[in-house]
This record gives structure tokens, sequence and C-alpha cells, in this order.
């Protein structure tokens, strides 16, 4: 009794019930498109109850167009300044406008100095130049042409972005940038809510074009012109609630708010670093995987769950039986191969269950 006893004790089952179900869920994750860093982020998913989604890059597609510019009093000389500006920043915004302008020529500017959430400056001729939002404009009291002004509220209620160029006395043009919606966004939106989980989308960018782009997505709950560190900061806001939070983001302003979440996410097409900090990595950069992904969790911790309510089930009877408990009633003593068998039988049991995993529909 004592072998048998110590054969269908040996806790294989036990072993194997969390790590089979976690790797193939891992490789299932990976079939369709997501990839998971580790273990806790896989299990975590399953309790998600806030979704905080940026806009650029992963609401919408990250490639931002120049759509208008409209130049004070029809005057553009001051075109090369402004490419030279948008050349040696990092912004996707900056991108687009220098691509527009691809054909001027640049000039030498000194003192480039971008400021987070705002824009950035320059000298060139011991002159100021500044380009970003109209608060970086407000802030240093440059005075904005009626005309501009106008223009700019239409672009910006048509879910445009709009970026200002001026010097240090008077805005000197507007920008109309456009950046379409992800095909899958909105269905996978109306998946998450359907799943009774919170959506929030954060943005740098202005009032009314995130309140736009919500509108366009069916999001109720956004922010507008919003710094890295508020986006954080919302998170940690929102666990102090007792929320589950998954971050979904895809630059660098959103790997301090990726590495407070409790599940990180990031675009596959994002920033380097968004994705070095986050758990999951979206390949493809299609929001849709964020259900799913969500969906794989809930089955793998079933399947754990499952392996280990098995496991002790298997141990719970298997354990008296092996030390004797029948033999009073009936003379049944069990034998050692038989354990044995029972013991491999139990194994391949949990690893059948976890493969199981491998069919199901996410």
């Amino acid at each position: 009794p004592a072998v048998t006893v110590l054969i269908i004790a040996c806790p294989c089952a036990l072993g194997l019930a969390t790590p089979t179900a976690i790797m193939v869920g891992v490789g299932k994750g990976a079939e369709n498109g997501i990839l998971i860093k580790d273990a806790e982020s896989l299990e975590n998913a399953n309790k998600i109850n806030a979704v905080i989604l940026d806009k650029t890059g992963t609401i919408t597609q990250g490639k931002p167009e120049v759509t208008d510019v409209l130049w004070l009093n029809n005057d553009s000389s001051a075109e090369s300044i402004l490419l030279s500006m948008e050349k040696q920043s990092e912004h996707p915004l900056a991108e687009a406008v220098a691509l527009r302008l691809h054909s001027v020529t640049t000039v030498e500017i000194s003192d480039f100095e971008s400021i987070t959430g705002k824009g950035a400056k320059a000298i060139f001729n011991d002159k100021m130049y500044f380009v970003g939002n109209q608060k970086l404009l407000l802030e240093n009291h440059i005075n904005i042409d009626a005309k501009l002004l106008e223009k700019a509220k239409e672009w910006t209620h048509q879910a445009q972005t709009v970026i200002w160029f001026a010097d240090s006395e008077k805005a000197l043009s507007v920008l109309a940038i456009s950046d379409k919606i992800k095909e899958n966004s909105v269905q996978a939106i109306q998946e998450l809510q359907q799943m009774g989980i919170e959506l929030y989308m954060l943005t740098g960018d202005n009032e009314a074009t995130a309140k736009a782009i919500a509108q366009q997505t069916g999001i109720e709950h956004y922010q507008a012109e919003v710094l890295p560190q508020d986006k954080a900061d919302f998170v940690k806001k929102l666990q102090s609630q007792g929320k589950v939070i998954a971050m979904v983001g895809d630059g660098i302003n959103d790997s301090t708010a990726l590495a407070t979440a409790d599940v990180s996410i990031a675009m596959g097409k994002g920033s380097d670093i968004a994705m070095d900090v986050a758990k999951m990595t979206l390949i493809s950069s299609d929001l849709t995987k964020i259900p799913q992904a969500i969906r794989l969790s809930k089955h793998t911790v079933a399947a754990v769950r499952q392996n280990l309510f098995w496991a002790f089930i298997y141990n719970l009877i298997g354990i008296p039986i092996a030390a004797g408990i029948l033999y009073p009633i009936n003379g049944f003593l069990l034998n050692p191969m038989l354990a044995g068998a029972a013991m491999a039988l139990s194994s391949v049991s949990v690893v059948g269950n976890s493969l199981r995993l491998k069919k199901s529909k996410l």
C-alpha cells in the first residue's frame, strides 16, 4: 500500500494543470496575432472591466495626412521654417506636415525645443517660431487672425486635427490634418461594450476632434488634450475605484500608462518602446483582437480551473483507495501497476483538456 499511495500521490497532474493550459493559451494567442509575454497578463485579461484606448494609431490608422492649409494673407514665405521645425520633431503629425511640404527647401534653425503635449518652438534669424496646438499660441500671447480661427473651427468640427504655425507675435498659418478611423475599430468597440466592459478614450488632440471621433465610434467616455502623465494618472484613478484596467496604445506617450495598467496592450505597428513595455502586442494593430484576447483569457482560466479540479478529485479519491480504505469492506487493494496507469491517465486527461483550447473559437 505504501508504494501504491506514493504512485497515486505523485502530483504530476497538479503540476501540469496550470502550465499546460497557459502554454496552449499563449500558442493560441500567437496563432491569432496576439503575442503574450507572460502568464500573468493572460490570466488578468479575464478580469478586465475597463479598457482605455489611445486615439491616434490605436482607434485611428495613425497615418495622418495634411488635407488643407491656410496662410495669413496668402503669404506662404515662411514654409521653409515650418518644414525645418517639423523635420526635427518626432511626432506623427509633424511627419504629415513634412510630407506635405516635401518640395520646399529647409533652412538652418536653432534652439529647437519640443514642448510635450503642445508642440515645439525654434529660433530662425533671432526670431522665435512656434508650431503646435492653439493652447501653445495662447500661452505665448500670440495674436490669431479671425479668418484663420474661423477656418480652424470649421476643420475641427469635421473631426480634423488643427496645427498652428506662428512667430512670436501672430499666427502665420493653420493646417488641417486628417487621420481615418480603422475599419475594425467600431466593431471592436461594440464587441467590448457587449461584453460589459467600460470604454475610455484618451487623446492629446483637441476637444472637438476627440468628441467627433468618440461619436463616430460609439465611445461614451473620453478626455481631450491629455498629456502623457495624465494618462497614467487616469489609469490609477480608475484602479482606485476597483476597476481592472487594460491600457491600449501605440506611442512613446502611452508607455507610462501602459506600465501602470493591469494589462498593457500595444499595437504591433506602433513604437518599439510601447511594445517593449506592454505585456501583449497585437501584430496587425487590429482592435478586434482585444475582445479575442479577453475571450482567450476566459477559456484559459476555465481550463486551468478544470485541470486543478480533476487533479484534486483524482488525489481525493485515489489516495484513500491506494491506502486501503476499501480493504476492511471488500478486501480490495489497489495494485501498484494499476496505480501507475491511473496516475498516467490523470496527467493525460489534464494535458488533453488543455489541448482543447486549440479548438476553442475566439
